[in-house]
């Protein structure tokens, strides 16, 4: 009995060292998931020789493409501007926050082209278990129909690294 209690013992030490917080986060790895958001964006304010400007907040919630883990069954939140014309395309750029069910966050910030409905997230922080992470990784959004009130998909992914 002694010796299976120890060898239980050093298991769980040994398991604890390959995840970077005692939380079950492996040090590095790649998470998938979606965001299903609501965008409050106000009308655009157009501005001289071709140029319209936007800001507003999307709320949202996550869930890991797994069905389960990081990042699943968390809140969000991206706060963005935009801005379209002649000379710049259709560029936006921003922060957010993802979260999971224990409230934990990865903050990120994003840039994008709204004419591909797509860009780049990169980890600027994170609470609780995701404290250290570092990384960045693509989103892709479909955005809304008429029908859609506003509500809309977007899939990501980041690879990251906990130090």
């Amino acid at each position: 009995m002694v010796k299976l209690i120890l060898t239980f013992i050093i298991f769980v030490m040994f398991s604890g060292s390959l995840f970077a917080d005692g939380h079950g986060i492996p040090k590095s790895g790649t998470i998938n998931w979606v965001t299903g958001w609501y965008f409050d964006l106000p009308p655009t304010q157009p501005q001289a020789d071709g140029y319209s400007i936007s800001s507003g907040n999307a709320i949202g919630a996550t869930f890991n493409v797994n069905g389960s883990g990081l990042l699943h069954e968390g809140r969000a939140l991206c706060s963005a501007v935009a801005i379209v014309g002649p000379d710049v395309g259709a560029s936006n750029k921003g922060n957010c926050y993802f979260g999971d069910r224990d409230g934990d966050r990865i903050y990120t910030s994003f840039t994008g082209d709204l004419s591909k409905a797509g860009g780049i997230n990169t980890i600027i922080a994170g609470t609780g278990k995701y404290k250290g992470i570092t990384g960045s990784g693509p989103w892709e959004c479909e955005f809304p129909g008429e029908a859609d009130n506003g509500a809309f998909n977007c899939r990501q992914s980041l690879t990251y690294e906990i130090k």
